[in-house]
């Protein structure tokens, strides 16, 4: 009886342990201990084929009977984590590359990350989950800056394939982090893949073709490829436009060939925003490679496409039964996205992720602020410095003018959260030497001499003045209204930093409706201003008075020959899908004249001029009306006319003018060079932007940056901006004298070469090169020097005339000398092989070229042998 009892009960323990290894098996993409692909191939057998198209989508919905919680792909990290309200804005990417510190770049990616991941928390604890909000970042930009026209250069690490690798692994390392408890800290994503830099009007239609093996080899690809090899980058977005005549995002020599089979690259492939729409859409709106959004999904999905930005993928489930793709292809993208989910722990109770710990604080901590000012700094590249007009002595008195002196959203550039504060140049400045001593005169506009006297205090509604505001959470003006509000100032509103219109308005997909009467005082024009991302329609007295969409520059849209007394019922309906900005405005012009201008700042001893472009110039794909741009692109690179005659009637005056450059391409600065003493190339530098050129103008801080770009002097050096060959290209193909070469940027001190030593003159292929550089001060302030190494191989007429294989900024005080040794590795000595179009090892003569920039005469040089 005992016996037979026991033998029940070790029947029922072993029921019972059946029972539970039976649950833990149907359940094991719950296990943490499992690994992640482990866990994603057990859930991909529970999914429908409509949920897992549905995870395939950018913003994917819940599956609640599973556990997985909705989740958006995209989110921006571009220079600081973005689009998710306040956090801390490092300078613009191509002044972080003017740094030349890839070890600084590491720390500010670790911080970004590190804000990223609290804004996750907040978000995720709260029930969010959307755009931007997520752990899966799109940066960094890794194309090639080929020409200073593109509008999107500013998003790049520079024109140099070395630069833009060294730099885009050190992003992607402070972003995705060491793995804790097996979790990711994020994920990074190398854009856009590949052979893509403009033009911006076209990138929907736009075929870059006829690509030669060694410009694609040589300049396009070796970033992408270092960034997955030896970064281990989680994803890479596919472009928009078509490499060879099939689209990017649908290119098999691209997705499967080169980056899946050649470079074994196992992770995620996520698509540019809407970019398989180009697929199956017709001239001229697309691509017209596929006869509709069935075919295009899964055109793109067969060649490797994981997750669409966008909603073409909808239509797989269709493409399945009639034949178009293999339910099996499907599987393949949606286990790789799964095993990303379960690798930042997106899908696991977050007291098991170490990264969900983060503090609030971290958010623009006082560490981050630091170090946001410290990049800031180091990006700063002074061009020119006659007669060592700076730095500036702090008892001077300054006038400050120009359209980037007193605006802070320049300073942010795109792709850019809010900052809780923004130190403008002119701030900067008054911060440095005190308020008495500076005084400030707008001088012009960027593309104009013309200024708005506001006439918005003369609009009121029964008598309560200002304008009613009134919101929608759709966009076209249906249902009930979410909020209303009253404004008594021009309206200027942005949601690009995660600032939403008024409170209770979504950052995206919402409609406004702006009203008031307008009385006026006294009779003349009146002309109406506005720019904004979006849709607007204006209305007088209930007649459409005006209609349209995206305007990049404050720009006047109507004039109204108003009547003193009468009154005008003035509407506004404004509607956006996302990222809205708009600002309008409406008074009397006002044309600048520069006589009284030059006459006001007479008793300055100097001038320091902020002036250049903007963001609202430059940029992605704008419908920007002003001379010289297009696109969001330009269609010249010099400075606009009415900055260029105001400076040269300042120089025609007598005054001393230090320009202060705000960009994020080159310029064609040849006039500024004589009406200009100094020239300081500021980028667009972040929240720090205000200290950071003050501290370099008044002597706190010596400058080291360097360029990352070519200035060339006009346009007219420059191939046709559509022709991917490289011939003329950059530093390493272009054969006239530049303005400013790559690579170049002053101190305040001065720097002197020595011979440099090679350990071995004769290298075998695939061996180390060692160099010692002798590097001393000779000036009498500290410094930063940035040691540039080159490598040519004068036997290859067709190549480069050099190119940049190692770099290192080294700080030397007064007097002080160092011995610097740099070593290239293998892959840095790689060279195009007209035999096998492939990089690699070619055995011949090279000559090494050592010193302070490009510029030959910058350079001494070295030579070796490799057998």
């Amino acid at each position: 009886m005992k016996f037979t009892h026991l033998i029940k009960r070790n029947l029922g323990i072993v029921c019972l342990c059946s029972l539970s290894i039976g649950i833990s098996a149907q359940e094991a993409y719950k296990n943490p201990k499992l690994t992640p692909t482990e866990r994603a191939k057990d859930l991909l057998k529970r999914l429908t084929l409509e949920e897992k198209v549905a995870l395939m989508q950018n913003s994917s919905k819940p599956i609640p009977r599973l556990g997985i919680k909705a989740y958006d792909w995209w989110s921006e990290a571009l220079h600081g984590i973005a689009r998710a309200g306040n956090a801390t804005v490092f300078p613009q990417t191509i002044g972080m590359a003017a740094s030349f510190d890839d070890a600084l770049l590491y720390k500010v990616f670790d911080a970004v990350s590190d804000e990223a991941r609290v804004k996750y928390r907040q978000f995720s604890s709260s029930g969010q989950f959307g755009r931007y909000q997520g752990l899966t970042v799109w940066t960094p930009n890794i194309n090639i800056f080929r020409d200073p026209r593109w509008g999107r250069g500013q998003e790049t690490y520079g024109e140099d394939p070395y630069l833009t690798s060294r730099m885009g692994q050190a992003v992607v390392h402070g972003l995705q982090g060491t793995p804790k408890a097996g979790y990711d800290k994020l994920h990074a994503c190398a854009k856009h893949f590949a052979v893509h830099s403009g033009p911006e009007w076209n990138r929907h239609t736009y075929n870059a073709e006829n690509i030669s093996p060694r410009d694609l080899w040589e300049t396009y690809l070796p970033a992408f490829k270092d960034l997955v090899q030896k970064a281990d980058v989680k994803e890479v977005m596919c472009a928009y436009n078509s490499f060879e005549g099939s689209p990017c995002c649908g290119s098999n020599r691209l997705l499967m060939q080169i980056l899946r089979d050649e470079w074994e690259y196992k992770h995620l492939v996520v698509s540019d925003c809407w970019a398989i729409n180009d697929i199956y859409m017709p001239v001229p709106k697309g691509h017209g490679a596929e006869p509709d959004p069935a075919h295009a999904a899964s055109r793109a999905v067969a060649t490797g496409t994981d997750v669409e930005c966008g909603s073409v993928y909808g239509n797989l489930p269709a493409a399945v039964k009639q034949g178009l793709i293999n339910e099996d292809k499907i599987n393949q993208s949606v286990v790789r996205l799964l095993k990303a989910r379960f690798e930042l722990g997106e899908m696991d109770d977050p007291s098991l992720v170490p990264w969900m710990q983060l503090k609030d604080e971290v958010v623009n901590s006082p560490e981050h602020q630091q170090l946001a000012l410290k990049m800031a700094q180091e990006s700063m590249t002074l061009l020119q410095n006659r007669d060592n007009l700076l730095p500036l002595a702090k008892n001077l008195k300054v006038a400050v003018m120009g359209p980037n002196a007193t605006d802070s959203v320049t300073m942010w550039a795109n792709y850019n959260g809010l900052p809780y504060h923004t130190t403008t140049i002119i701030e900067g400045i008054k911060n440095k030497i005190g308020a008495d001593k500076v005084t400030y005169v707008q001088g012009c506009g960027y593309t104009q001499n013309v200024a708005l006297n506001s006439f918005f205090d003369q609009c009121a509604i029964n008598g309560k003045p200002g304008f009613e505001a009134i919101y929608w959470n759709n966009t076209d003006f249906s249902g009930d209204a979410i909020a209303n509000d009253w404004l008594t100032t021009p309206l200027n509103f942005s949601a690009a930093g995660g600032t939403v219109f008024s409170r209770g308005v979504p950052l995206s997909n919402f409609s406004a409706r702006y009203h008031s009467v307008f009385t006026p005082k006294e009779s003349g024009d009146v002309s109406f201003y506005m720019n904004l991302t979006g849709s607007y329609t204006l209305y007088i007295d209930g007649v459409q008075q005006g209609k349209g969409r995206s305007i990049g520059l404050p720009t006047n849209i109507l004039t109204l020959k108003a009547e003193a007394g009468k009154s005008y019922d003035i509407r506004l309906d404004y509607s956006v899908r996302y990222d809205g900005t708009l600002n309008f405005d409406f008074g009397k012009e006002v044309n600048l004249d520069f006589t009284k201008t030059i006459a006001s700042v007479k008793d300055a001893d100097v001038v320091v001029f902020v002036g250049g472009i903007s963001p609202k110039l430059e940029g992605e794909e704008m419908a920007v009306k002003a001379d010289g741009f297009k696109g969001g692109d330009r269609t010249n690179i010099e400075l606009p006319a009415v900055q260029r005659e105001l400076l040269q009637q300042l120089y025609n005056a007598g005054k001393k003018v230090v320009f202060v450059n705000c960009s994020g391409s080159a310029l064609g600065l040849v006039p500024e060079t004589k009406s200009c003493e100094a020239i300081l190339q500021a980028w667009y530098p972040g929240q720090a932007a205000g200290t950071a050129v003050a501290d370099v103008l008044f002597g706190d801080y010596n400058p080291a940056g360097r360029l990352p770009v070519t200035f060339y002097k006009n346009v007219e050096q420059l191939p046709d901006f559509e022709n991917y060959n490289m011939k003329g290209r950059t530093y390493r193909y272009f054969k006239g004298e530049a303005l400013f070469p790559f690579g170049y940027g002053l101190s305040y001190t001065t720097f002197a070469y020595g011979k440099a030593k090679l350990a071995k003159s004769i290298v075998k292929a695939g061996g180390l090169v060692e160099l010692t550089i002798p590097v001393s001060n000779t000036g009498k302030r500290d410094g930063e020097e940035v040691i540039q190494v080159y490598l040519s191989r004068p036997a290859d007429v067709d190549g480069p005339t050099k190119t940049l294989r190692a770099f290192r900024r080294v700080s030397l005080k007064a007097g002080e000398n160092k011995q610097v040794t740099i070593k290239l590795t293998a892959d840095d000595l790689q060279w195009f092989d007209t035999k096998s179009n492939t990089m690699r090892c070619v055995p011949g003569e090279y000559k090494l070229l050592y010193g302070g920039s490009s510029a030959d005469k910058d350079l001494k040089v070295l030579r070796f042998k490799m057998n």
